[in-house]
């Protein structure tokens, strides 16, 4: 009971959980009605719920009886396609609406609870987590590991004595708020406790003793043989024996109410008169002789055992044939299509075209109920029952893959793609498989699949236009972008001759993104008119998504306002739908609109987000995308260390499974670290995998190219102009061709750093100030910020101190409030160099005086030329006038000299 009391203290300040595990009859279900209670007394709201052993349960079962304790109004406030998925859960009047699925019912109750939270405490409440149906498990997996409010969970979970639990999916945000408790045996005094307290008297000691021995201190054993002890000379040695003998002299009519209330999974009064060819109020007499005996419990219509044991036993008990004439009678007397059909598969021991046809008419109704995991459990049911066919094998598994369990869906599959024939059927089977070959990554395997499932779709223009769509998508992640582009433009015409509007979105989103990565860039007016065609209820792999493609161009356009729109947009429509996978995507393209317009704890707090929702998917992938983000936003706020741990974990992951486009970002995270800190040879080597490649590209977009003015920089600084050249050169050239102000501002940067380290200043100086009016049409202050570090050199360097201290306090100042300390240091320092500052040397001007700085650090005067941008002869001017002002002969004893100072 203590650590009943303690997460129920914790629970009212923060998320806690409390499982309560161990063997039938141990005395679980006892502490969590105790827990229960104890949360009530303290003001908590209590949803509960008993997960019960049945053969025949409907998909969210425990979910459905959870739902049904909240208040409709609060259900009533949540979004539409959240209430929708509600509805279906509670078997309420459904009217169409949006696709759903266990995320979306998950995302549901998560928010009521978070709501109900703010009210007053909650606590969750589930018996028995091993007979959770697969929907329900999903459900309260995904809640419990994002509740942030004042919700406890208090679960119990039946275990072998030596054999560890199977909840392992049960987790909540924080590791250690999760605590297990293992249910003991009692002691013979505790027995003698409770035997003495149930059955109102006590018991010789030698019998307790006996009943200890044989029970091994289990409650539910032990009090079962002390009802028996009276009647029994002989105490029963297996707990199934001491469940028959208390039903044993039942009659026939009782006992099959029995049996048939064992048999499902939420018995009422009126099911049971059904199944048994009673009317209720015999029924009920019935009942009600057997609550007698303390076997089950009435409430309402609603009829339960007082123990699962006891249903279980009641179940095994019965034979065979009598156990399949139960169900094939519970068959007609059950409404829902799903319960009917699995009544009636356990009602047969062979195939029957009608239990397979029912199994199947259940199958779609599951799914349409937003239960895939459901439907794929019973397509598989009914090829087990001799239903083994391709077309059956080809749904299951789709069912599984909508459910998430890939690797299940795969195995499933791939016994129908050995037999099933050339055809629309085959294209299908190989579209499902290029589907999970896409999820692990494996684009090349599903490229090549998706060019077979080409051959056999010539006469189903739907699948065909579909099919293309893969393989584009498969090939551009690939880098393969011309075919990606070839294969696009294809889905499109297909797309619109057959006029589906969601299809054809979906073409025309995937074609204009893949015309900007190819160099072409994008077509407003078919962005446009492919958001207009979007359908938000129909369930879209994000890539493929109009808002998704806006999103993205509009970004690399510069249109950073109107992208994180489109975001925000898709941001909304993963919560709605509690879509895990699709909000990785979001949080990529989201740090990097809020990089780029410099709002960096916004990026921090989806990078962070984006980490939380990796380790709930679990993997590399997820891994990869959340890694790319953090380190992307740990090095524009100054976090050098920390973005190169991620961006280098991001970069080994990436190969861990052979995807070498996801490793460009954390590439550039770590150039881009490198310059921040002045070390320009480390930067090239950083970058050395993009520049070795960039003459293959076509596109210069922000998204491939980002690393460019990075690269130009360190190359410049490092003597190596003429390898920028070619970037700079296609930076202009596509800039004037697509009116990019992001390739323009960049472009006319890079040739100020390169005019500079060429001597001509005044041409590096007109390059830096057209750069500026491209700043004037770009909303990213960073690089603003940036350029006026380069035109504050130049204008120091032409002697015009009021205009240089204008334009570095006004970068110093940018970079001050972006929150980017390495850059603003950059900034400030430049500034010093401006105005002679307290302290130097009355015999050298400032500019002598930078130079003598950098020669005492130890740099060469080419090293000194490229920072300062003036010539290497400028230096050794420099270099002759400072030895004489200072007396001194040589750079050992310079740097003595500038030694204090440094």
């Amino acid at each position: 009971m203590q650590s009943i009391s303690e997460i129920v203290a914790v629970a009212a300040q923060r998320p806690a959980g409390l499982l309560l595990e161990g063997e039938a009859g141990i005395g679980k279900t006892t502490l969590w009605l105790a827990a229960l209670q104890q949360a009530r007394d303290n003001g908590f709201t209590v949803l509960s719920a008993r997960a019960w052993e049945a053969e025949s349960k409907l998909a969210y079962g425990t979910v459905a009886d959870l739902l049904a304790d909240i208040d409709p109004d609060a259900l009533a406030t949540l979004p539409n396609v959240q209430r929708v998925a509600v509805n279906r859960v509670l078997l309420r009047d459904d009217a169409g609406g949006p696709e759903t699925d266990q995320h979306v019912v998950a995302a549901a109750m998560l928010s009521v609870i978070e709501a109900m939270a703010t009210d007053n405490p909650v606590v969750l409440g589930v018996d028995d987590l091993q007979w959770l149906d697969a929907c329900s498990r999903d459900v309260l997996a995904f809640v419990a590991r994002r509740l942030r409010g004042r919700v406890g969970v208090v679960v119990t979970e039946r275990t072998e004595p030596d054999r560890g639990g199977t909840a392992s999916w049960l987790h909540l945000a924080r590791p250690d708020a999760l605590t297990r408790v293992r249910v003991s045996p009692l002691s013979l005094g505790g027995l003698h406790e409770l035997i003495s307290s149930r059955l109102g008297r006590s018991l010789p000691r030698p019998t307790i003793v006996r009943i200890a021995d044989v029970s091994g201190g289990n409650p539910f054993y032990a009090l079962e043989m002390a009802r028996a002890i009276d009647t029994e000379p002989e105490l029963p040695h297996t707990l199934a024996e001491l469940v028959q003998r208390r039903v044993a002299d039942l009659d026939d009519d009782a006992s099959d109410a029995l049996l048939a209330a064992a048999a499902v999974a939420d018995p009422t009064v009126e099911l049971l008169a059904r199944a048994t060819g009673n009317d209720a109020d015999r029924m009920t007499e019935l009942l009600e002789e057997v609550e007698s005996r303390g076997i089950i419990e009435i409430t309402g219509n609603r009829v339960h055992f007082t123990h699962q044991l006891l249903a279980r036993g009641v179940y095994v008990g019965a034979s065979a044939p009598r156990r399949r004439r139960m169900h094939r009678a519970l068959a007609d007397a059950v409404v829902q299509p799903e319960l009917k059909a699995r009544h009636l598969a356990l009602a047969s021991s062979r195939s029957d075209p009608e239990i397979l046809r029912s199994l199947d008419d259940a199958a779609e109704g599951a799914r349409a109920r937003g239960a895939p995991s459901a439907a794929a459990e019973l397509l598989d049911l009914a090829i087990r029952l001799g239903g083994d066919t391709p077309s059956r094998r080809i749904r299951s598994a789709s069912h599984h893959f909508r459910a998430g369990d890939h690797d299940k869906a795969h195995d499933v599959l791939a016994p129908a793609l050995e037999v099933v024939r050339p055809g629309m059927l085959r294209a299908i089977a190989l579209n499902l498989l290029a589907g999970i070959c896409i999820y692990r990554r494996s684009f090349a395997e599903a490229a090549t699949v998706l060019t077979e499932a080409l051959q056999h779709c010539d006469d189903n223009p739907p699948v065909l236009a579909q099919t293309l769509l893969m393989l584009s998508f498969a090939q551009a992640n690939q880098g393969d972008y011309d075919d990606a582009l070839a294969n696009a433009r294809e889905a499109v015409k297909h797309a619109e001759v057959l006029g589906i509007d969601v299809l054809t979105s979906q073409a025309i989103a995937d074609l204009e993104v893949l015309k900007a990565l190819c160099g072409f860039g994008f077509d407003e007016g078919s962005l446009n008119r492919a958001i207009a065609l979007e359908n938000p209820d129909v369930d879209v792999p994000i890539p493929f998504r109009a808002h998704s493609t806006a999103a993205q161009v509009l970004a690399w356009a510069g249109r950073l306002d109107e992208a994180r729109e489109h975001m925000e947009v898709l941001h909304k429509r993963c919560v709605d739908r509690g879509a895990d996978g699709d909000m990785l995507f979001v949080s990529v393209w989201s740090t990097l609109i809020h990089v780029w317009r410099g709002d960096y704890s916004a990026a921090t707090r989806v990078a962070d987000d984006a980490i939380e929702h990796a380790e709930q998917i679990g993997g590399d992938h997820p891994l990869v995308i959340a890694l790319t983000v953090r380190g992307l936003a740990a090095a524009y706020t100054g976090r050098i260390e920390a973005a190169r741990a991620d961006a280098t974990a991001a970069i080994e992951a990436a190969e861990r499974f052979g995807a070498p486009l996801l490793a460009e970002w954390p590439i550039m995270t770590l150039g881009f670290a490198s310059v921040s800190v002045g070390d320009y040879e480390q930067a090239l080597r950083d970058l050395e995998p993009l520049l070795a490649g960039f003459d293959q590209i076509s596109c210069t977009e922000i998204i491939k190219a980002g690393f460019v003015p990075d690269a130009v920089e360190a190359m410049v600084a490092l003597g190596r102009s003429g390898e920028a050249e070619p970037m700079v050169a296609a930076l202009e050239r596509n800039g004037r061709r697509l009116d990019r102000s992001w390739m323009l501002a960049m472009a006319a940067r890079c040739r100020a750093l390169m005019f500079a380290a060429a001597g001509d200043v005044a041409a590096a100086e007109e390059a830096a100030a057209q750069a500026m009016v491209e700043h004037d049409r770009l909303a990213m202050p960073f690089e603003r910020a940036r350029t006026q570090l380069v035109l504050g050199q130049l204008q120091r360097r032409k002697r015009q101190k009021q205009s240089a201290t204008d334009t570095l306090t006004d970068a110093q100042r940018t970079f001050e409030r972006l929150g980017s300390p390495l850059w603003a240091d950059r900034a400030r320092a430049e500034l010093k160099r401006t105005n002679v500052a307290a302290g130097r040397s009355a015999e050298l001007t400032p500019s002598e005086q930078r130079v003598a700085e950098l020669a005492a650090s130890g740099m060469t005067n080419r090293d000194i030329a490229a920072s300062l941008f003036i010539s290497a002869k400028t230096v050794e001017a420099n270099m002759t006038q400072i030895y004489r002002k200072l007396g001194i002969r040589s750079r050992a004893e310079l740097g003595r000299r500038m030694g204090p100072r440094g």
